[in-house]
């Protein structure tokens, strides 16, 4: 499904083409694949603006080399298409990356040098983060998508780096340079842009080692947050209802003297966000991406993480380790059915009876991310997800297996499983993580679910 939102740029997008003069409409889909030969570089002067209307001099080119290289990249690595993805990794990594953001993005990086890494680079940050703390994750997203590479975005970074290091890939092959090799000036590689665009629709299972280092590096700034709903707390806010405690002792403090009412309103927190992961042999292809993306789950805010196989594993501790490497390892270490067999609803009740009754699930949003292949008994795993669907806000299942061309969820774990869940995605790539990160925060609908059940009882 894609996001209004999404929408709204990409037709902006093609707006802001139009006016840059290029040969076509930039205006993309988000399934449209920049081409960097179709690109047309704009007439001599066209990006061209005054040295004071430039968010800082660090954005200009390092050399007279890297000028000409901006210039005749202009159009690539600013193509749209890949400007509206990268804006969905920075969705993706929990900025609040509104549509009125990203057309004053693409309206910034029209007014600049395309081309040029820095005046992207600058134009992201100046247009996209909204404080401080969007810095690190822009810092981490721009990086994996672009690459990190010594050049004038590199020079233009501030002082104050993310508190580790952070990988990226400087080629397209994800291969360093050699020694006493130059580094080449000019525009980052806009087929690596290109290729990190056309990698958020690939299918993890078909990814070879250096395409699925360059995924992880994407997953790492991933988030997940679930719903938010009002709590019984309050706090001193501008509206809302009047605060006596705090009226009163204004009004004491003043004498009796008139003083303004105070107020409160509700805190709201977000939901709590529970990963049920399949680790069987069935799923062996997809696990590691999906372990990857948990584990950027859990340590962006409250989420449960468990594994489901031939036995029932809680992993958030495991997962709570800062690097990535070192949770996959402590993880693997945990987990002793790795591809083994699948009992869905005898795990599902094992999880209910000893989690998620006491409260693990009441309230929270419950992913499984599963292909609903089933070796126990189905009708055992369809009165398990009613009893998780009575408990719970929100139940979604991501089948990687959904994307697949004339799919239908015949499997009967998956046709017992069904009726009870609220929302049914894919999980095959990660755009289709990022769908399910839009399901989760609410910003998606079920629509898609209604057609799976329409299919079935037909």
């Amino acid at each position: 499904m894609t996001d209004e939102r999404e929408e709204g740029v990409t037709g902006r997008a093609g707006a802001a083409g139009a006016r840059s003069g290029s040969g076509d409409a930039r205006g993309s889909t988000e399934d449209a694949q920049p081409n960097p030969a179709d690109a047309q570089p704009h007439p001599a002067g066209a990006r061209h603006n005054p040295a004071g209307a430039r968010p800082s001099q660090a954005g200009a080119p390092s050399s007279t080399a890297d000028a000409q290289a901006g210039a005749a990249g202009a159009g690539t690595f600013g193509g749209d298409a890949v400007l509206v993805g990268f804006v969905r990794a920075l969705r993706a990594a929990g900025l609040e990356a509104s549509s009125e953001r990203s057309y004053a993005f693409l309206r910034a990086v029209d007014e600049l040098r395309a081309g040029v890494r820095a005046d992207v680079y600058w134009a992201g940050r100046a247009t996209l983060c909204g404080g401080h703390d969007d810095l690190e994750r822009y810092e981490r997203v721009f990086a994996a998508y672009f690459g990190a590479r010594g050049g004038a975005a590199s020079r233009a970074v501030p002082a104050a780096a993310p508190p580790r290091p952070v990988l990226a890939a400087r080629e397209a092959h994800g291969g360093a340079p050699e020694p006493g090799e130059r580094e080449p000036s000019g525009p980052p590689t806009a087929t690596l842009a290109s290729s990190a665009e056309v990698l958020r629709h690939r299918d993890v299972a078909e990814l070879d080692p250096a395409e699925r280092a360059q995924l992880h590096r994407l997953l790492v700034a991933f988030a997940l947050r679930g719903q938010t709903r009002r709590s019984a707390r309050r706090r001193p806010a501008r509206r809302g209802d009047v605060d006596p405690r705090r009226t009163v002792r204004e009004l004491l403090r003043r004498g009796g003297e008139p003083a303004r009412l105070r107020r409160h309103a509700r805190v709201h927190r977000p939901r709590r966000v529970v990963l049920l992961v399949d680790v069987s042999g069935s799923m062996a292809p997809y696990a590691d991406a999906l372990l990857r993306f948990a584990h950027a789950a859990v340590r962006g805010g409250r989420t449960e993480v468990f594994t489901i196989g031939t036995r029932l594993t809680r992993v958030t501790r495991e997962l709570a380790h800062r690097d990535p490497d070192l949770a996959m390892t402590a993880l693997a270490a945990a987990v002793p059915d790795w591809r083994g067999g699948t009992r869905l609803g005898e795990l599902l009740r094992e999880f209910l009876n000893r989690w998620g009754q006491r409260g693990m699930a009441r309230g929270a949003v419950v992913v499984l991310l599963s292909d609903g292949w089933e070796r126990g008994d189905p009708e055992l795993l369809g009165a398990q997800m009613r009893r998780l669907h009575a408990l719970a806000h929100q139940v979604v299942w991501a089948n990687p297996r959904k994307a697949r061309p004339g799919y239908a969820p015949l499997a009967a774990g998956m046709a017992a499983a069904l009726p009870s869940v609220d929302a049914f995605v894919e999980g095959h790539s990660l755009a289709a993580l990022e769908r399910l990160a839009a399901v989760v925060r609410g910003a998606s609908s079920g629509e898609a679910l209604e057609k799976e059940k329409g299919a079935q009882r037909a």
